[in-house]
């Protein structure tokens, strides 16, 4: 996404009436919008485009949007909002905790969506501010982090599809090696003021960042649980430059 391209957004939702005003309004705010009625056809669609953002409704026939949810963050780095009409904070913490940026609840001002979408765009384009020492990679046990690029490459040389908020999360460890960093801290770091999430999130998004890193989640090696104070990661970490090509 450039200064003079339009952000693209993919509007998942399977009721019409809602789905298609929406994407008219979008539209006319600069958006250049995509629709799916559901995730199956949003699977498709994500075969054709790469968009900046995905605007996903939860309840659908078929596979609902937690699943889908599911699937992005394990796959894409694509930020994701979720438009329930639940109101139970759980399943909206459900949500965030499998890794979505943000929900609306219905009805909705569509101007609120607009703030939602930009505060998403914006804090995953700033959560890992550029400076002088991003054009060098992260080195910790033989894995690589890009922090310009957000590519995750194992000790193997293969990329490892990372979402942003594992990216910020795993960031955070790489910028604070062999310290420890409770919760409210690690919540500050990835999310900061705008942070939803509570700690039982914090450590749900950990279990995900070790099924990547780990060779075996259950006995982590590279990110230690503190008892009563959060989590450390147990590895020396150095910046190298990034090799050409990658």
């Amino acid at each position: 996404m450039s200064d003079n391209t339009p952000t693209t957004l993919l509007l998942v939702d399977d009721e019409p009436t809602l789905r298609e005003p929406l994407a008219e309004y979008l539209s006319g705010q600069g958006f250049a919008v995509h629709e799916a009625e559901s995730a199956a056809a949003a699977r498709s669609r994500l075969l054709e485009i790469h968009p900046d953002l995905i605007l996903l409704d939860v309840m659908m026939p078929g596979e609902d949007g937690l699943s889908l949810t599911r699937h992005l963050v394990e796959t894409r780095g694509t930020p994701v909002i979720l438009l329930t009409a639940r109101g139970e904070a759980t399943d909206r913490i459900v949500g965030l905790e499998m890794g979505a940026d943000d929900y609306v609840v219905k009805p909705f001002e569509p101007r609120e969506l607009v703030a939602r979408i930009k505060t998403v765009l914006r804090r995953v384009q700033s959560g890992a501010p550029v400076s002088a020492g991003d054009n060098l990679n992260y080195q910790f046990e033989e894995w690589q982090l890009d922090p310009l690029k957000q590519k995750l490459t194992d000790p193997d040389g293969a990329a490892v599809p990372i979402s942003t908020a594992e990216f910020r999360m795993l960031r955070a460890f790489l910028d604070h090696p062999r310290e420890v960093l409770d919760r409210d801290r690690l919540l500050d770091m990835v999310q900061g003021r705008e942070a939803h999430l509570f700690d039982r999130a914090v450590d749900n998004q950990v279990s995900r960042l070790r099924r990547k890193i780990e060779a075996d989640s259950r006995n982590p090696q590279l990110i230690l649980t503190v008892r009563g104070g959060g989590y450390r990661l147990a590895a020396d970490v150095r910046r190298i430059k990034s090799e050409p090509g990658n």
